[in-house]
């Protein structure tokens, strides 16, 4: 079993800051990438931004130079993951869910794995 537990959403000024965090358990035999899609009502759920095993990071343009995606490696996997977002807009809220293309140890198989979802609210 994999799972991916998300914290740290909550309601946020606008210019405000959040920190979001990912945690990653189970039996993992490889990530290859680990990051956040988000999802606002009516809309389709789109990449927010993705780390690599290789530490290469991908921002969608909506959130360049606000967002940083940075993780903790245990044992040379990188299990847990975190988005900084500051300077945050209104255009920003969604249910923001995390993400992980990984390798499990139960069928050896290449999946997508995805949290249960966290809201974040940006509003005065």
């Amino acid at each position: 079993q994999v799972q991916l537990v998300e914290s740290g959403g909550g309601l946020v000024q606008p210019g405000g800051s959040l920190r979001l965090s990912c945690a990653a358990s189970g039996s993992i035999s490889s990530i290859y990438a680990i990051g956040w899609y988000r999802q606002a009502p009516g809309k389709q759920r789109e990449l927010v931004a993705t780390i690599t095993s290789a530490s290469t990071t991908i921002y969608s343009d909506s959130v360049k130079g606000r967002f940083t995606i940075s993780t903790i490696s245990r044992d040379n996997a990188k299990n847990t993951v975190y988005l900084q977002m500051n300077s945050l807009k209104p255009e920003d809220t969604a249910v923001y869910y995390c993400n992980s293309d990984l390798i499990s140890y139960s069928d050896y198989a290449r999946k997508r794995y995805w949290g249960q979802g966290t809201q974040v609210t940006v509003s005065s």
